[in-house]
């Protein structure tokens, strides 16, 4: 991460439990705020949220807890929280080079045993990305690529080894594959549109990406009912629910907070999303809006930015471009889109905070209602 120049990690949106250290139990962080703990800071190379707590993985190798649980331990090569619960990959503890997958309820905060362990092999890591950057796959996704971690039962779930894994991303009920090659495959539930596959219908097996093919992506992220990824040359896909505007694209629950709605009429566009015209009292022309996007739409950042990495939470989206800067969207009640306020958004917007600061932003992980940022200082020019 920017080796040599001097960065530091930020935590905006819910806070109930303390998950941000240093921001106390607000409820709400409406900007981004520098996480205060000596364990957390720069030296932290992984965030991994959930909704009441936040998991922080060190470069030497400590879990720190914070929110709900709290606690620290050593050993680690990995972290991936979720309420149900914490998953770690841990140094082995044989002679030999692999390495043990554990699975903690998060109460516990890593101490006594854990509910279930089982030793998994480790791949060598490698170059990964149009950055050149030395990579590894990170949970849910096991390092040996063939085997991911899921929060409900069961728990361990072999992939077939033709997918060739090299990223995995888990919705609240759906999951996205990125492989080698730079295709996408969704499974799971599809109800709200986030499979991408332009129907609402489940699918029981990975699927590929058949509105993608061919174009290779560099990055994939998951949000509750919505999914985005990022191609190699910077182009944002997105598809899914919007009901927040997490997509980026109208929809009518914004519009209702700003004016009055005289009536309705639901259609589909040619695409197949799911429209909502508005009939607004003093408009002439209604507007279209998204409710469900099943197909993957093509979203233009302002300027003509191109992206590099994704993050997305329940409901909101969040981007670093190529120059360092971070746009967010979609649900914003707890401040997570850190904009100074609790407004949403279904168009991406920057987070000035970063700019004013002179910061370069390098890494964005969200939690459900939250977002993390690790930011370094920018180059003199």
């Amino acid at each position: 991460m920017a080796e040599g120049r001097p960065g530091a990690w930020f935590g905006f949106g819910f806070c109930g439990f303390g998950q941000a250290p240093g921001s106390g139990r607000a409820r709400r962080v409406r900007s981004p705020e520098p996480l205060r703990a000596p364990d957390v800071d720069a030296d932290a190379c992984r965030v991994s949220a959930s909704w009441s707590y936040t998991a922080f993985l060190s470069r030497a190798g400590q879990v720190q807890l914070s929110g709900s649980t709290g606690g620290a331990a050593s050993g680690f090569r990995d972290v991936w929280a979720s309420e149900a619960l914490l998953v770690v990959l841990r140094d082995g503890r044989g002679p030999g080079p692999g390495a043990e997958l554990q699975a903690w309820a998060p109460s516990t905060a890593l101490r006594g045993e854990p509910l279930w362990a089982q030793t998994v092999e480790l791949e060598a890591e490698r170059e990964d990305g149009a950055d050149g950057e030395t990579r590894r796959q990170t949970l849910p996704l096991l390092p040996c690529a063939r085997a991911y971690v899921s929060p409900r039962p069961p728990c361990y779930r072999p992939l077939a080894p033709e997918l060739r894994a090299r990223r995995l991303e888990l919705g609240a009920e759906h999951a996205l594959l990125l492989d080698q090659a730079g295709q996408v495959y969704s499974w799971g539930g599809g109800r709200h549109g986030q499979l991408g596959h332009g129907t609402l219908e489940a699918e029981l097996e990975p699927r590929l990406l058949e509105a993608l093919q061919g174009l290779p992506m560099a990055e994939v992220a998951a949000g509750g009912w919505h999914s985005v990824c990022l191609s190699e040359t910077g182009d944002i896909y997105i598809w899914g629910w919007n009901e927040s505007g997490q997509l980026a694209l109208p929809t009518g629950s914004l519009a209702e907070d700003a004016k009055t709605v005289a009536g309705q009429a639901t259609g589909l566009n040619e695409d197949g999303s799911e429209v909502k015209r508005a009939a607004v009292a003093e408009a002439g022309a209604a507007a279209p809006f998204i409710a469900v996007q099943p197909f993957p739409a093509l979203l233009d950042l302002p300027l003509d930015s191109a992206a590099v990495k994704a993050s997305c939470g329940s409901r909101h989206t969040a981007v670093v471009t190529r120059t360092g800067e971070l746009y967010t969207w979609g649900w914003g009640k707890y401040g997570q889109l850190g904009h100074k306020d609790t407004t949403s958004r279904d168009r991406p917007c920057r987070v000035e905070y970063f700019v004013d600061k002179q910061l370069q932003v390098m890494a964005v992980s969200c939690g459900p209602w939250n977002t993390y940022v690790y930011a370094v200082e920018k180059e003199k020019s």
